[in-house]
C-alpha cells in the first residue's frame, strides 16, 4: 500500500471513559454533558444511549426525552485529556507523523516505519491492542492509501473495529455508499444532490465535473475527487502546523446570529485549548464562512499582539462576523475559526487585542479572566459554564 495512512478513532470516548472509571455504568445508556434542567448539551453518548437516537450536540433535555433511563454524567475534561495524552504517546512510538484531529482521534502516516514495525496492518493492530491493554478503552482503526479513505474505514467499522482499504479496492468500497459519506456533504448538500438524481457515490461519479460546478462552485472539485477516492492531503504533525483551526457544519443552514455566536464560542475554545496545550500564541485570526449556496469567504484580522485564550479569539471572530460578513437574507451552513502566525510562549505586550484605535484599558484583566475561564472549562468540562448568552 502506497503512503499507508492509519486513522485511530476512540469509541464513544467520553462515555467510554465514564464506563471505565465507574464499572457500574457498563451496559447502561450513559449520556455525558450539561444538566438537563438547564440548557445543557450532549457532549457524548454511549452506544447503549445511541440506540435511542441520542447523539452529541443535541439538547440534554431532548436526549432525556428520547432515553428516560439515560445516566447523565458531567464532562470531566481533565480525565479525558489525561487518557488522550496516554494514547497520543502510544501513537508517537510508531511514527512522528501524528496529526490529532480532536481529543479522541488522529491520523498517522507510517511510511518508513514498516522496516521497524512491519506493514501498516500490523502496526494498526498493535496500536489497537496496546490502547486496549494500557488504557482499557477500545478504538476503531481504518487503514487506507489516503486520509479520506482511512477515516471512512474507521467510521464504517465502529465500534471496536478494524478495516483495511487497499488502492485497488477503493472503487468498489465507495460505489454503494450514500453521498452523505463524503466529507463536507451535510443534509442540505445531500438534498441538492438527490434532486439531480445522485444518491450514491457511484451516481456521483457519473456527473461531469462541469455540471457539478454549476450547482456547487469550487466544492464540485472536492465532490469529484473524493467520489473517486482521491485525496492529496498529507498528515501534518501538530508541532509543524502553520495554523490551528476548528469548523462546524450545521445540520440545517443557520441565519440566527445568536446561534452563530455560540458556534464561534465553541470553536474559539477548542482552538484556544490546542494552542495552550502546545504552548503557542497566534496573531492572525481567520473566520471562514460557507453560505447555503456553497459560496465560501474568509475574513481575517492580524492583531497587534499574540493571543491564545478563547475570550480573545471569540471577541475577534465575533467582530469579524458582525462587521465583515454579509448576513442580510443569507443562511450559513459552515463556520470555521483558525489561528495562524504562530509563536511559542512570548512576552505579552499591553496593547489593544484587535489592532483597533484606542487604548487597552483593562485588556490584561480581560486576558487573565479568559485564561481563568479556559482553565475552569478544562477542569470542570466544556459545558460547566453556560455560553447561551454570549455576545
Amino acid at each position: 500500500m502506497r503512503q499507508p495512512i492509519i486513522h485511530i478513532d476512540m469509541d464513544a470516548f467520553y462515555a467510554s471513559v465514564e464506563q471505565l472509571d465507574f464499572p457500574e455504568l457498563r451496559g447502561l445508556p450513559v449520556i455525558v454533558g450539561g444538566a438537563p434542567e438547564g440548557r445543557g448539551v450532549v457532549a457524548a453518548a454511549s452506544y447503549e444511549a445511541r440506540r435511542f437516537g441520542v447523539h452529541s450536540a443535541m439538547p440534554m433535555a431532548a436526549a432525556i426525552r428520547l432515553c428516560p433511563r439515560g445516566v447523565v454524567r458531567p464532562v470531566r475534561m481533565q480525565r479525558y485529556a489525561e487518557l488522550s495524552r496516554n494514547i497520543r504517546e502510544i501513537l508517537k512510538s510508531y511514527t512522528p507523523l501524528v496529526e490529532p484531529i480532536s481529543i479522541d482521534e488522529a491520523f498517522l502516516d507510517v511510511t518508513g516505519g514498516e522496516r521497524l514495525f512491519g506493514d501498516a496492518e500490523k502496526i494498526g493492530r498493535e496500536i489497537k491492542e496496546r490502547i486496549k491493554r494500557e488504557t482499557g478503552l477500545t478504538a476503531s482503526v481504518g487503514i487506507a492509501p489516503n486520509m479520506f479513505l482511512a477515516k471512512l474505514a474507521s467510521d464504517m467499522s465502529k465500534p471496536d473495529g478494524f478495516l483495511v482499504v487497499h488502492e485497488e479496492e477503493k472503487d468498489d468500497f465507495l460505489a454503494p455508499l450514500p453521498v452523505s459519506r463524503i466529507w463536507g456533504v451535510g443534509p442540505a448538500t445531500e438534498k441538492a444532490l438527490n434532486r439531480i438524481g445522485v444518491n450514491t457515490i457511484a451516481d456521483l461519479r457519473k456527473i461531469p465535473r462541469e455540471i457539478l460546478r454549476t450547482q456547487f462552485g469550487k466544492f464540485a472539485d472536492t465532490l469529484h475527487n473524493l467520489s473517486r477516492g482521491i485525496d492529496e492531503r498529507k498528515v501534518v504533525p501538530e508541532s509543524l502546523a502553520k495554523s490551528l483551526s476548528s469548523e462546524t457544519t450545521f445540520p440545517e443552514d443557520v441565519s440566527d446570529l445568536d446561534t452563530l455566536r455560540r458556534a464561534l464560542y465553541e470553536q474559539a475554545y477548542r482552538v484556544a485549548s490546542r494552542l495552550q496545550r502546545k504552548g503557542l500564541h497566534g496573531r492572525t485570526i481567520t473566520l471562514r464562512v460557507r453560505y447555503a449556496d456553497f459560496r465560501t469567504i474568509t475574513r481575517s484580522a492580524t492583531l497587534e499582539q499574540h493571543v491564545n485564550t478563547s475570550t480573545e479569539i471569540y471577541d475577534c471572530t465575533r467582530k469579524l462576523l458582525e462587521t465583515k460578513v454579509e448576513m442580510k437574507g443569507k443562511r450559513i451552513r459552515l463556520l470555521g475559526v483558525s489561528v495562524s502566525n504562530l509563536a511559542g510562549n512570548i512576552e505579552r505586550q499591553m496593547r489593544l487585542p484587535f489592532g483597533l484605535n484606542g487604548h487597552d484599558e483593562g485588556g490584561e484583566k480581560r486576558r487573565r479572566a479568559g485564561r481563568a475561564l479556559d482553565e475552569v472549562k478544562r477542569r470542570m468540562g466544556e459545558n460547566s459554564i453556560d455560553r447561551g448568552d454570549v455576545r
